[in-house]
C-alpha cells in the first residue's frame, strides 16, 4: 500500500491564561484525579496482572496523598513479558509500516484531544510540574514524538540504492532487530517515557518497558492511550518493578536486541558492562542507546544582554525544580557584568513562588521524592559550610508536607568546586565569576570541568566571541544554544542528546535515533540471470 506521512507541525502549546476554557478544563481534571486513587496492574501481552506486590505513587508536593497503588513485576512476570514480546515480534514486524505508523499517529490525536487535560493533570500531580511545564512535556512533546517519528521513519525507508544496472533491481529493506528491546524510562519527562518504548516499536520491534517507580502513574495513562489507538497485544509490555531486578533479568536473556535508556550515568554504565559481559549468550549484538546526566552551563561574555542572561539563568536553572538533564547548573559570568546580573536576579526571585501544583501562581513545585530531597539538600549544606563558596540566594528546604527546596544560587571562587562539577538534579545554580580578560582561558575551564557533554549556551553580542565559544566548546554540549537558556529542545527543531558521560548522542526526535532500531537488508534481484558460466576473457583471439 502506498503511504505518505506529511511533514508534521509541532503541537500548539496551550497557555492556560486567566479565565480560559483550557484552564477550567485542566483544573477540573486535576480535581478529578486528585480525589481518585487508582490501582495499576502490570500489563503483559495485553493482559492486566495484579501481582500483590505493590507500591504507591504520591504527590511530591503533598507526599501523604496517594494517587495510585501499582503492582510490581517479579521474576515470573518478567519472564512472561519477554515471552510475550518474542511471541508478538514476527506478526508486528510483518505488519506493513503504514499500519504501524497509523497507530502512533492516532495515539497523538487521542492525546491532544480526548486525553489532553487528563495527561497534563496526571503529570502535574505525579511529577509535581506546573501547568506550563507539564503541557510542553506530557502533551506537546509526546504528541510531537508520535507524529514526527513516523515521518522520519518514512524518510529512512525511502532511502534506496541510487543505481540498478540494466538487468538488475537493487532495493533496501529496513527490518526490526532480531529479538526484543528493553526500554527503561525516567520520572522527569512523560514524553520520554512515551518515546523510549514507542520509537523502537514503530520500526518493527517489540518492547519490554520498565517505567520509573515514581512515575508509574503517568506511564499507565500512556499505555492505555496506546492500547486505545490499536497497539497489538505484546508489542509493548508494561512492567513496573525494581530496576535492578527487571533490568538484570532482561539483560541476561539471549533474545535481547537493544536497550533504550534515559536515567543516571551510573545505571547506564552498569547496563553497558552487563551487556558486554553477556555477548557470548546473545543472538546478536544489542544496540545500547542511552541519554544520561548533564552538568549544563551558561557562559556569558561581557558583550551580552545582561537582562536576557538573567532571565535565561532563572528559567534554565529553576524551571521544573532543575530536574531536567538539560537544566543550567553552572554559570560563568564576567566580573564586569556580575553585579548587574545579580540585581536582575534579585529583582525577579521574590516573584518565584513555590508550592502545590494546583495553585497556578506557583512557578516551582516539589522535587520528586525523599531520596532526591536528601541529595539536593546535602549539596546545599556542603556549600553552606564551605570556605570557598557562599549561598547568595535561597538555601532553604522543608519536607514536612512536600519535598520543597528553594531555588538556590551558590557563588564560588573555586572553579572546581563540588557543586560546579557534580550533577545535582535540583534547583541549584553555581556561579563562577571570571575576569573579563580571561574569556578564552575560562572557555577551556568550562570544557574540562565536567565529565558531561549534554547542553550549554553562550550569551554574547560580539559575534567573534560566539564563534570562539562554538569552537572551544564543540564537544562540551550535544545541544548548544546561542543567547538562549540551555533547555527546551523541541522535536523536529533541536534533536536532543549529548556525548561524553551524557550518553550515546543518538538524538531523540530525529531519524538518527530511529536508525538504531532498524537493521537494513540489501536486496538484489537479477531480472535476467546468466545461463552460461563462461566469461568473455576465457575465449582465445
Amino acid at each position: 500500500m502506498y503511504f505518505d506521512v506529511p511533514l508534521p507541525k509541532n503541537e500548539p502549546i496551550y497557555a492556560y491564561g486567566p479565565g480560559s476554557e483550557e484552564k477550567k478544563a485542566l483544573k477540573a481534571a486535576l480535581k478529578e484525579l486528585f480525589n481518585k486513587e487508582i490501582e495499576i496492574p502490570v500489563i503483559i501481552g495485553g493482559k492486566e496482572i495484579f501481582t500483590g506486590d505493590t507500591g504507591y505513587n504520591v504527590c511530591p508536593h503533598d507526599h501523604q496523598h496517594k494517587l495510585a497503588k501499582y503492582h510490581k513485576a517479579g521474576e515470573k512476570e518478567i519472564k512472561m513479558a519477554v515471552e510475550a514480546a518474542c511471541k508478538a515480534r514476527r506478526d508486528w514486524e510483518n505488519m506493513p509500516y503504514y499500519h504501524r505508523a497509523a497507530i502512533f499517529l492516532k495515539a497523538a490525536e487521542l492525546l491532544t484531544t480526548k486525553y489532553r487535560y487528563t495527561m497534563n493533570a496526571a503529570t502535574m500531580l505525579c511529577q509535581s510540574k506546573n501547568a506550563f511545564q507539564s503541557e510542553i512535556d506530557s502533551v506537546c512533546e509526546l504528541a510531537d514524538f508520535w507524529r514526527f517519528n513516523p515521518y522520519y521513519a518514512q524518510q529512512i525507508m525511502q532511502q534506496q540504492p541510487m543505481i540498478s544496472p540494466k538487468g538488475d533491481w537493487n532495493t533496501s529493506e529496513y527490518r526490526g532487530l532480531e529479538g526484543f528491546v528493553l526500554a527503561i524510562t525516567p520520572f522527569n519527562f512523560t514524553s520520554i517515557a512515551g518515546n523510549l518504548p514507542s520509537s523502537p516499536a514503530l520500526m518493527g520491534n517489540t518492547v519490554v518497558w520498565k517505567p520509573a517507580s515514581t512515575a508509574v502513574y503517568t506511564g499507565y495513562f500512556i499505555m492505555k492511550i496506546l492500547q486505545e489507538a490499536g497497539l497489538p497485544d505484546g508489542v509493548i509490555n508494561f512492567v513496573p518493578g525494581s530496576g535492578a531486578q527487571v533490568g538484570d533479568m532482561i539483560m541476561d536473556h539471549p533474545e535481547l536486541a537493544g536497550v533504550h535508556f534515559t536515567g543516571s550515568t551510573e545505571v547506564f554504565k552498569h547496563i553497558w558492562k552487563r551487556t558486554s559481559q553477556n555477548l557470548d549468550i546473545y543472538k546478536s549484538y544489542p544496540r545500547v542507546v542511552g541519554e544520561t546526566g548533564g552538568k549544563d552551563f551558561i557562559f556569558a561574555h561581557p558583550s551580552c544582554d545582561v537582562r536576557a542572561l538573567a532571565v535565561a539563568s532563572l528559567r534554565g536553572a529553576f524551571e521544573y525544580q532543575g530536574q531536567k538533564c538539560s537544566a543550567a547548573s553552572r554559570a560563568y559570568i564576567p566580573a564586569s557584568i556580575y553585579d548587574e546580573w545579580l540585581e536582575h536576579i534579585k529583582e525577579m526571585m521574590p516573584r518565584v513562588k513555590m508550592g502545590d501544583v494546583q495553585d497556578f501562581s506557583n512557578f516551582v513545585n516539589a522535587v520528586i521524592d525523599k531520596n532526591a530531597f536528601k541529595t539536593i539538600s546535602g549539596y546545599i549544606d556542603y556549600a553552606k559550610n564551605a570556605s570557598d563558596a557562599e549561598i547568595i540566594l535561597g538555601g532553604g528546604y522543608d519536607d514536612s508536607k512536600g519535598y520543597f527546596i528553594e531555588p538556590t544560587i551558590i557563588k564560588t571562587t573555586n572553579p572546581k568546586f563540588k557543586t560546579i562539577q557534580e550533577e545535582i538534579f535540583g534547583p541549584v545554580l553555581t556561579i563562577y565569576v571570571y575576569e573579563d580578560k580571561d574569556f578564552e582561558a575560562t572557555l577551556e575551564l568550562c570544557d574540562t570541568t565536567s565529565p558531561y557533554g549534554l547542553t550549554g549556551s553562550i550569551f554574547a553580542r560580539d559575534r567573534a566571541a560566539v564563534q570562539k565559544a562554538l569552537v572551544a566548546l564543540r564537544h562540551s554540549a550535544g545541544n548548544f544554544y546561542i543567547n538562549d537558556k540551555p533547555t527546551g529542545a523541541v522535536v523536529g527543531q533541536q534533536p536532543f542528546g549529548g556525548a561524553r558521560a551524557s550518553g550515546t548522542n543518538d538524538k531523540a526526535g530525529s531519524a538518527l535515533n530511529l536508525y538504531r532500531w532498524t537493521s537494513a537488508r540489501a536486496i538484489k534481484e537479477n531480472l535476467v540471470p546468466p545461463v552460461n558460466f563462461e566469461y568473455p576473457f576465457l575465449k582465445e583471439e
